[in-house]
């Protein structure tokens, strides 16, 4: 049998709310443990109970975990590399196995997402569910409003089209443009090949935001757990 723990820290742990939350919550009737009411002391097992919040289930497994982490280039966005090259999981401490939420090919870099939680991969991953990806790519030369315009309304790729949620210029140099980025989908370097496809060549691209998440202060290399309340904001749970 698992360990029990407090419902409170189970479901602040799934980022549904706060664990202040989570006692109010229990006070009202809303949270119930395998159908019955709770009060508070009373603790989950996470392999056999079922928990719900408003009558829908949430995850309490106690080993769940998400880090965010800054990509260096050259890093490649795997589990493992049968060529021995260093992964994203290789730079995240854990006792679990995490994997890659999305990808973030190896000449890129920024924020990605590493995790064991299912339910977070999926929400981050499918444009279903809307969540964007911000990048500042620097490109060759100076990419008219044509060019901007088309990003959003459309580029066709050999594997579909592809289209950015917006786009716009924050910066320009005699031989190269900052242009800001948001994405839903992420396909196989789809940001760069709508560039090229357009007759720019991206020099570097780097994401800076995954939905609400960003961390100006994270370094290449670094990373940091991600605590409930930002999962809570990311996943946008009510």
């Amino acid at each position: 049998m698992a360990e029990r723990i407090r419902i409170q820290k189970a479901i602040a742990h799934s980022g549904l709310m706060s664990r202040r939350a989570a006692e109010e919550a229990m006070e009202a009737g809303r949270v119930l443990l395998n159908g019955r009411s709770v009060v508070m002391g009373d603790r989950v097992d996470p392999e056999i109970d079922v928990l719900t919040v408003d009558g829908a289930p949430i995850p309490v497994a106690a080993d769940l975990e998400t880090h965010l982490l800054y990509k260096p280039v050259g890093v490649i966005s795997t589990a493992d590399d049968d060529r021995g090259r260093q992964t994203v999981v290789d730079l995240v401490p854990s006792e679990h196995r995490l994997y890659p939420v999305g990808r973030l090919d190896a000449d890129s870099e920024g924020l990605i997402l590493v995790s064991n939680d299912g339910e977070l991969t999926n929400r981050v991953t499918h444009p279903a569910f809307g969540i964007t990806k911000k990048y500042l790519v620097e490109v060759t030369g100076r990419p008219g409003q044509g060019v901007i315009r088309a990003l959003t309304e459309g580029v066709q790729l050999d594997d579909g089209p592809a289209r950015a949620e917006s786009a716009r210029v924050v910066d320009t140099r005699p031989d190269r443009t900052l242009v800001e980025v948001v994405m839903v989908e992420g396909r196989n370097r789809e940001v760069r090949r709508m560039f090229s496809t357009l007759g720019h060549e991206v020099t570097r691209l780097v994401r800076t935001a995954i939905g609400s998440l960003t961390d100006p202060s994270l370094k290449p290399g670094e990373s940091r757990r991600l605590s409930a309340t930002e999962i809570h904001r990311l996943l946008g749970r009510p």
